[in-house]
């Protein structure tokens, strides 16, 4: 059958969009466009920042003196607070997943849901505006929702990849998606400084109502780009009634694997690995900015501003050890070239410890650029090429792999939370998260002891 009689439910009566038609793919990809600015304004940048200084007290020179919260009749540390509130956060999306995969494989009308959860998490954006300590529970719930928002929607989004592209369409249309979410991110990102470091330029008085403002336009932002994604995509590919059945597929579907899994000897081990050294990877992305606020001598660099640059300095570096870190797979195995980017996290860890100003800031976050976008694309590639071959339910097996990685960052924020909870100092958790890379690489090397097909080891 010619592949344009593959029409899907039409946005318009006269213009019926076919599987694999560039109208199609576009409008997929540009939802990358459109909720990238979450991951980049909310999670990494201008959020964090603004947290420390509504929840942070510093003297004269800028040291903090007390970063004590106090929140439902307890004292929290900040730092502590706010790793607590995304572990939570990141459990609830661990449970949601196995139930969204099956309600995407099964539901016809799945735009439904990838909109609730869109607008759920744009929504809360938009209340962080009102984040202050005197409503310190609402603004934490919003926090709490625009993540589960975010996350879960990624659920729905990727599943329509088969749907609409062919598979030797799908690796480009997803890099393409990929980088468009770069560039909207960044773009919106550079608009939310300029507001912010230009205050007086806009009419604002200080940089509390442009920074709140960011949290506004990142909602705005997400619903308004996504609205070209809906009008083109289709409901879904099947029609099957929402059971209970079908609500506890993924649960199903999981267990499934897990007993594949267990019997396969090398993806077993790497699974245990990549479970261990992810769990250090994500946390450390989640609480770089909060360490850059509380842990260093600013002077007279603004601070806001140095923060900004080193996160934009990961995300662009990134990309470099992306392509640097699949050379260096193609030359010593995925495995041997995992357990080094291992080795050189430590070091990372170690040396992280030790930093005070910003030049050394800078210096480390191009580390982590270099070695974060290098070990997360070399994670997902080898757990793939340790797959069953002709393997039929790959998506189960990557649900797997998803809410191992959810669970780890849950992991990860309680440890780090509890120990900077104790300690008083981030710098205790973050040489304790080097532990972990220390542990994944040792079981990496058990990895090492199977046999391989092509190149892994």
């Amino acid at each position: 059958m010619n592949r344009t009689a593959f029409y899907f439910v039409m946005t318009d009566p006269n213009q019926p969009l076919a599987k694999g038609s560039t109208k199609l793919l576009n409008a997929w990809a540009f939802y990358d466009w459109a909720n990238s600015v979450y991951n980049l304004v909310i999670s990494s940048t201008v959020f964090p920042i603004f947290y420390g200084a509504l929840t942070l007290v510093k003297d004269e020179n800028g040291k903090v003196v007390d970063d004590t919260v106090r929140f439902l009749g307890t004292d929290f540390n900040n730092d502590t607070l706010i790793s607590y509130v995304t572990a939570a956060a990141f459990l609830v999306v661990s449970f949601l997943s196995p139930f969204l995969s099956g309600i995407a494989d099964y539901v016809g009308n799945k735009k439904v849901f990838l909109k609730f959860f869109c607008y759920l998490g744009a929504i809360s954006c938009i209340g962080l505006y009102w984040f202050d300590l005197e409503h310190l529970w609402f603004g934490l719930l919003c926090y709490f929702t625009a993540l589960i928002g975010f996350w879960s929607s990624l659920v729905f989004y990727n599943s329509y990849l088969p749907d609409i592209a062919f598979s030797e369409q799908q690796d480009a249309i997803s890099a393409k998606g990929y980088s468009l979410g770069y560039i909207g991110s960044v773009l919106l990102l550079l608009i939310c400084l300029a507001m912010i470091l230009k205050f007086d330029t806009f009419g604002f008085e200080d940089e509390s109502t442009p920074t709140r403002l960011s949290f506004v336009l990142t909602g705005l932002w997400w619903i308004g780009f996504s609205q070209y994604t809906y009008y083109h995509l289709p409901k879904g590919n099947k029609k099957q009634t929402l059971t209970k059945n079908v609500l506890f597929n993924g649960f199903k579907e999981l267990m499934q694997i897990w007993k594949k899994i267990k019997a396969n000897v090398p993806l077993k081990r790497y699974l245990g690995a990549f479970f261990v050294y992810s769990m250090a990877v994500q946390t450390i992305m989640l609480i770089a900015t909060y360490f850059g606020i509380e842990e260093l001598d600013w002077g007279e660099t603004n601070s806001t501003t140095g923060l900004i640059v080193s996160i934009l300095l990961i995300q662009i570096v990134a990309i470099l050890g992306a392509f640097l870190t699949s050379k260096c797979s193609a030359r010593f195995g995925n495995i041997g070239t995992l357990i080094a980017l291992n080795f050189i996290w430590i070091g990372i860890c170690i040396f992280a410890y030790t930093i005070v100003t910003p030049m050394e800031f800078y210096f480390t976050a191009a580390f982590v650029g270099l070695v974060m976008g290098g070990i997360q694309s070399l994670s997902r590639s080898t757990y793939s090429k340790l797959l069953p071959e002709n393997a039929v339910d790959t998506t189960s097996y990557f649900s797997f792999y998803d809410v191992s990685e959810k669970i780890g960052i849950v992991i990860g924020m309680l440890s780090y939370g509890y120990i900077a909870q104790v300690t008083g100092s981030i710098r205790y958790s973050i040489i304790f998260l080097g532990l972990f890379f220390l542990i994944g690489m040792l079981l990496l090397l058990r990895v090492r002891k199977v046999e391989f097909k092509d190149n892994l080891v």
